[in-house]
C-alpha cells in the first residue's frame, strides 16, 4: 500500500510539471508572436525573454550560439544506460568504439555479450523483426507485427504499442510504462537490459521471452 501511493504521488508530480510546462511553452509562444521572434525566445532565459517584451533586443544576439549548441547536442545519440566518472557526450558519440550501455571513465569497462537479459515486464514468447527507433518521432518506422526496440518509453511511445508485437528497452522495471502498457495490451515486454539497443541491430529477428526476461538473437 505504501509502495501504491509513492507511485501515484510519482505520476501526479509528473503531471503537475508537465501542466506548468506547458503554461510557460504557451507563454513563450505567444511572446514570439507579439514581437515578431518566433521560437528563438525558447533559446532565452526568462529574465531575457521579458527584457525583450519590454523592448531590448540585446538577448536576442545571444540566441545564434544556444540554437546551434541545443542542435549539436539534440543530434548526438543516446547517452549510455550507466554512466560512471566525467563524460563528455561529443567525444563519446565520435568513439566508433563507444558503449550504449556502459561508460566507465576509469576504464575497465567489462566486455559486451552477446546475450540480452532484463526484467520480466510482461509475459509471452514472440519472434519477429527487431525494430530499433530512438525516438516516438520515428514510430513510423515500426510495421505491425514488428519487435519495438528503445531504450526506455514514456507516455509519448504509448501510440506505437498497438503494433508492436512486443517491446525491449535498455532501462526499465516491472513497474515502468512500458511494462505497465505492455501487459495492458497483452504483449510481451523485457525491461531493463542495459544492452538491447546495442547488441541488437534493426531488422534483425529476435524472440522475447517476457515470463523469463530474456531477448535471443536470431540473426538478420
Amino acid at each position: 500500500e505504501r509502495w501504491a501511493g509513492v507511485v501515484r504521488d510519482r505520476e501526479a508530480t509528473r503531471s503537475e510539471v508537465v501542466r506548468a510546462f506547458w503554461v510557460l511553452r504557451a507563454f513563450v509562444l505567444r511572446a514570439g508572436e507579439l514581437t515578431g521572434h518566433g521560437d528563438d525566445l525558447f533559446h532565452l532565459y526568462l529574465d531575457e525573454l521579458l527584457a525583450v517584451l519590454r523592448g531590448d533586443a540585446t538577448p536576442l544576439q545571444r540566441v545564434p550560439v544556444r540554437r546551434a549548441t541545443y542542435e549539436m547536442y539534440a543530434a548526438l545519440p543516446p547517452y549510455p544506460t550507466l554512466i560512471v566518472g566525467r563524460f563528455d557526450p561529443v567525444r563519446w558519440a565520435a568513439d566508433p568504439r563507444r558503449r550504449a550501455d556502459v561508460y566507465d571513465a576509469r576504464g575497465g569497462v567489462p566486455p559486451a555479450v552477446d546475450t540480452v537479459t532484463g526484467f520480466p515486464g510482461a509475459p509471452g514468447v514472440v519472434e519477429g523483426v527487431a525494430r530499433v527507433i530512438a525516438r516516438p518521432e520515428d514510430g513510423d518506422r515500426l510495421r505491425p507485427g514488428e519487435i519495438l526496440v528503445t531504450t526506455l518509453t514514456n507516455v509519448g511511445w504509448t501510440p506505437l504499442f498497438p503494433r508492436a508485437a512486443a517491446v525491449v528497452t535498455d532501462v526499465g522495471a516491472p513497474l515502468s510504462h512500458a511494462s505497465i502498457v505492455a501487459r495492458e495490451l497483452g504483449i510481451p515486454a523485457v525491461v531493463g537490459t542495459g544492452n538491447a539497443t546495442m547488441r541488437v541491430r534493426d531488422g534483425d529477428r529476435i524472440r522475447v521471452d517476457g515470463a523469463n526476461g530474456t531477448v535471443e538473437l536470431l540473426g538478420a
